[in-house]
């Protein structure tokens, strides 16, 4: 029945997204009025609701007759993991992504825009929601029957049921990726309309700020998860599903920074498209099995449907994107020491950047043809590439506030204390340590980047409310947080560091002044879901306490994974895995990592998050209050061109 009613509801959803896309069309083109088109909208939304809801009652209730619950679902899964198990699968989680894009486009449908510039805007929202509608219904609908009927499932994938994060982290990084569509259809809607102009740019730039932010914090939390859940001890290993999710956070960085450039509209619609694109084809990389990793889907009868989306959504916004007129070349050339030349040097650097890590994404698909044989790259391809222009990204982050005022000899001088903090930062750890040249420069860069910051910031704290541009101080606080996480991987990647060795009960093993002693070795379980856990006394400057991390095996899945111990601190992290334990529960085998400065990536990651979001807001309220905006004074317009004020 709830199966029935679940394809039912597929396919109303994808009658009313059609209906709704040829609406909006016809209010772009004929001027209708919107209120049909709304409701079109308003009722492709609760029908992607409405299966959500029939699937959650499906894993609730174990209905087994249900593919995706028969596949899924457990009876012995935890509440609250049941509830997640929505998006842990490939075809549930197209309808939670149904059900976030159809929010965006109920929101984008209520809001007020010129009219015809809305119309195409909506238009194209509807037709990606129509695209995965189709995708839903036809190749991936999570409402099949099963016959037979078993009598319980396996539940979902063991490493989706170790941590709380599986409530977040999907969501999140959904509202980030389908974010990216507004800003998306604003491109495309822009030429259509007949508005080539930098408007659509002011009408998307706070839509872009909410995904940014959302992504950005969804990014955070999966690292978190992997670190604390995969017993690696790491926080990003350059998978390709990773990647997938950075791809389109650099190239939606580099459009929130290139709008606060007057002109370059011609850039804004490039990296407002290639935003979402990359969304697509992270979205076909994750779902089609076309890469091997650990995040990703199995394989699925959605590559090629996925494919083809991608190759069409990626011709259509070239050819949109490339009929606009060009703009009037500046008559004479831009200074090369200004801000908005700096904005856009750090644009270029973050798009080149995205290019590095898309080819070394992709290059088993381009390869494979060739060769018969894929071949990956490792992180030591990225460490090489990515990571230098990453720092270089942080100097240019730190030089450009002090070119805020317009006298050059001014802008130097206030780079003159920054420069030497991070010069002695560089010379401080350099003596203390000696953690590398990679290292020492990302230290050396964090330190000139936080101190410039700090001394923008204190001036602004001190000035009255309205004078404060909380927009202004959301952007400090977000670079002040990406140098925190520069500071984090450049001391956790050169001070950590790990052995692992079969133990004996009373053996020790120690890593620098931390060390583990084997206490004993504890079974839990039956023959399904058994647990083994190793009792350790960890002691870690001078203090002593039992930790117990754990392996549990699943047996429905044939899978065991690793259940770390952390001992979380302000300077450093212990992290202690178990690895295997003999059959007679004599020796256990032990890995034990010191991870230094991990917090900063955490708190880092965190105040970029919550500064995208307040940046967001306060775009958002400065467009509810044009009289009181008009009544402030205005800052100088930002420009490249001819004397253009910096």
């Amino acid at each position: 029945m709830l199966g029935d009613l679940g394809t039912a509801g597929l396919a109303v959803g994808l009658a009313c997204a059609t209906l709704t896309t040829l609406l909006w069309l016809r209010v772009a083109l004929f001027g209708a009025a919107v209120r049909t088109a709304r409701h079109g909208t308003a009722a492709t939304l609760a029908a992607a609701a409405l299966a959500c809801a029939l699937l959650e009652t499906a894993l609730l209730r174990h209905d087994f007759s249900v593919r995706f619950v028969a596949e899924n679902g457990g009876r012995d899964v935890p509440l609250y993991y049941t509830l997640t198990s929505l998006w842990s699968a490939l075809d549930g989680s197209l309808l939670l992504w149904l059900l976030v894009l159809g929010g965006y486009a109920a929101l984008l449908a209520r809001r007020a825009y010129p009219p015809r510039l809305h119309a195409y805007a909506m238009v194209v929202l509807s037709v990606v929601t129509m695209f995965f509608f189709a995708l839903s219904t036809f190749a991936a609908n999570p409402f099949r029957a099963v016959s037979p009927v078993p009598a319980d499932g396996p539940g979902p994938n063991p490493l989706l049921q170790q941590h709380p994060a599986m409530g977040v982290h999907p969501p999140l990084l959904y509202a980030g990726y389908l974010g990216l569509v507004v800003p998306f259809a604003f491109a495309l809607a822009a030429p259509l309309a007949g508005r080539d102009g930098p408007g659509w740019v002011r009408m998307a730039r706070p839509w872009a700020l909410v995904a940014w932010a959302a992504l950005t914090g969804g990014i955070g939390m999966g690292a978190w998860w992997s670190y604390a859940v995969l017993g690696w001890g790491g926080y990003w290993a350059w998978d390709p599903v990773e990647n997938a999710s950075l791809l389109p956070w650099l190239t939606a960085t580099a459009f929130l920074h290139t709008t606060l450039v007057r002109g370059r509209v011609a850039w804004h619609g490039a990296l407002a498209c290639a935003s979402f694109l990359l969304v697509l084809l992270g979205t076909f990389l994750t779902r089609s099995g076309a890469v091997a990793s650990v995040h990703a889907f199995t394989d699925s009868p959605l590559g090629p449907m996925l494919l083809g989306f991608v190759l069409l959504a990626v011709v259509v916004s070239a050819v949109l994107t490339g009929r606009r007129a060009p703009e009037p070349a500046p008559t004479e050339r831009p200074r090369a020491l200004s801000r908005a030349t700096l904005v856009l040097v750090h644009a270029v650097l973050l798009v080149t950047i995205a290019a590095v890590v898309l080819i070394g994404t992709i290059l088993p698909l381009l390869t494979t043809p060739l060769t018969g044989s894929g071949s990956s790259v490792g992180p030591a391809y990225y460490q090489r590439t990515a990571v230098p222009l990453a720092v270089v990204v942080l100097l240019v982050m730190g030089v450009t506030p002090a070119l805020r005022v317009r006298d050059r000899s001014a802008a130097l001088w206030r780079l003159v204390v920054p420069a030497g903090a991070g010069l002695g930062t560089v010379a401080l750890v350099g003596l203390l340590s000696r953690p590398g040249p990679a290292a020492l420069t990302a230290f050396g860069a964090a330190g000139f980047v936080l101190t410039g910051l700090a001394g923008d910031l204190a001036p602004r704290l001190r000035r009255p409310g309205p004078h404060r541009r909380p927009a202004r101080l959301a952007g400090l606080v977000a670079h002040a947080g990406l140098a925190l996480v520069a500071a984090g991987v450049a001391g956790s990647s050169a001070y950590g560091r790990d052995t692992e060795r079969t133990l004996r009960v009373g053996e020790t093993l120690r890593v620098s002044d931390v060390a583990v002693r084997l206490v004993g070795v504890d079974r839990t379980g039956g023959d399904g879901n058994m647990a083994v856990r190793a009792r350790l006394v960890l002691t870690a400057s001078g203090h002593e306490r039992t930790i117990r991390p754990a392996l549990r095996y699943q047996a429905a899945r044939d899978t065991a994974v690793t259940v770390p111990a952390i001992g979380a601190g302000p300077l450093r992290d212990t992290y202690v895995t178990l690895l295997a334990v003999a059959e007679d529960s004599g020796t256990a085998t032990v890995r034990l990592a010191v991870n230094p400065l991990v917090g900063l990536i955490w708190v880092g990651g965190a105040l970029t998050a919550v500064s995208g979001l307040l940046a967001a807001a306060a775009t958002a309220r400065s467009r509810t209050r044009p009289a009181a905006r008009a009544d402030r004074p205005r800052p100088a317009p930002v420009a490249v061109g001819p004397g253009a004020p910096t």
